[in-house]
């Protein structure tokens, strides 16, 4: 697979909506992404770093919004994030077992660029969110390390690989590889025109439960792959950006979109899975030091949100196949297998992408 084949690329398209120019998050101008990936020993694990935009995140904050949509989850700085509604750091995603570390990476990180943090000024609120690799990767062996955190950051932009990469490198979706993926929409309102753009870190589903285009494709894969299975649920984490001026509450209701195209992928949601979505927009910004007793922002009218809500939808079910159509096939801790999606494209509705050369002999 080539390193920036997508969907649109290879036959068919999800949705109506036309895509970016990238066809990832960072069509929403100013947010980067970046990635440290550990794939050696035992390691099938790493960090993924979004910035929301370029500037200083503490001292400008993006307004913000989060949902559970179910929470078997150990993310941290979410509470936060409900209660203000802004995010002042980059958002970081990892495993499960990592949180911890990857919080005292991110603390040092914003520390190291904000000298009042502390001081002058209160504490940070880090944003990080986790999904289970320990079918891939040895998660006990607590391989990512806070100095992770700011290599990532270091890495961000605005083209970045996806797959598995980053905090994608163990992950798996519907039984094959799955990771980070990334997509985007343009929403066109009234006169306006907005973006609006996805990034997931997939790691939920059951093989038969895969859907593409309304086509039960997981049925048909399931027949033909043999599988290391196991029991583990998994998760997801959606982040979603855009540059339309929304608040807090219009950021949520983007939020809670997400799980319409969670589910259009075949996804119910299952007991033991975490799934969790994160919304900013890059219009609306507060200022850390701004002494006003009121702050002037846009909001968006309610009668004119339906084409974001469509864009979130459609971006988040092509992210999430993207997370599995860039991602190699992956031998993990313990001989644990993982086979790509790429393998099975003569199983996908409407594709003209030829299946891996060899791909049912390479069990």
């Amino acid at each position: 697979m080539k390193e920036h084949e997508n969907l649109k690329n290879i036959g068919f398209d999800t949705g109506i909506l036309p895509k970016g120019n990238l066809n990832s998050i960072a069509d929403v101008k100013g947010v980067t992404v970046g990635h440290v990936t550990l794939s050696e020993g035992t390691a099938r694990t790493g960090v993924t770093a979004i910035l929301p935009h370029q500037g200083n995140l503490f001292r400008e904050k993006v307004m913000a919004a989060s949902h559970v949509i179910n929470g078997f989850g150990k993310s941290a700085g979410l509470i936060q994030v409900e209660e203000l509604g802004t995010i002042e750091t980059p958002i970081i995603l990892t495993n499960t077992l990592s949180v911890g570390d990857a919080y005292q990476g991110l603390v040092k990180y914003m520390l190291e660029k904000n000298e009042d943090i502390g001081r002058d000024t209160g504490t940070v609120n880090p944003v990080i969110c986790e999904c289970n690799d320990g079918f891939l990767n040895d998660i006990r062996a607590l391989h990512v390390k806070p100095e992770h955190v700011s290599q990532a950051i270091e890495n961000a932009s605005a083209e970045f690989n996806q797959g598995d990469v980053g905090a994608g490198k163990g992950m798996s979706c519907y039984k094959l590889k799955g990771g980070i993926g990334s997509s985007s929409r343009i929403a066109e309102t009234a006169c306006e025109t907005f973006t609006v753009g996805t990034l997931v870190l997939s790691n939920f589903g059951q093989m038969k439960d895969l859907t593409i285009k309304g086509v039960k494709t997981g049925e048909a894969i399931y027949k033909t792959a043999p599988l290391h299975n196991d029991n583990n649920p998994g998760s997801i984490i959606v982040v979603i950006a855009t540059d339309a001026p929304l608040s807090e509450r219009q950021l949520k209701r983007l939020c809670r979109r997400a799980s319409v195209g969670i589910s259009r992928t075949g996804s119910f949601i299952e007991n033991g899975s975490g799934e969790i979505a994160l919304a900013f927009t890059t219009a609306n910004r507060v200022d850390h030091y701004n002494d006003n007793a009121t702050i002037a922002m846009k909001m968006f009218n309610d009668e004119m949100i339906d084409p974001l809500f469509r864009g979130v939808v459609e971006a988040t079910e092509e992210a999430i196949l993207n997370s599995m159509i860039y991602a190699s096939p992956l031998t993990g801790r313990d001989e644990n297998y993982r086979r790509s999606l790429a393998e099975f494209m003569d199983h996908i509705p409407g594709s003209i992408y030829p299946a891996t050369e060899g791909s049912e002999q390479n069990d």
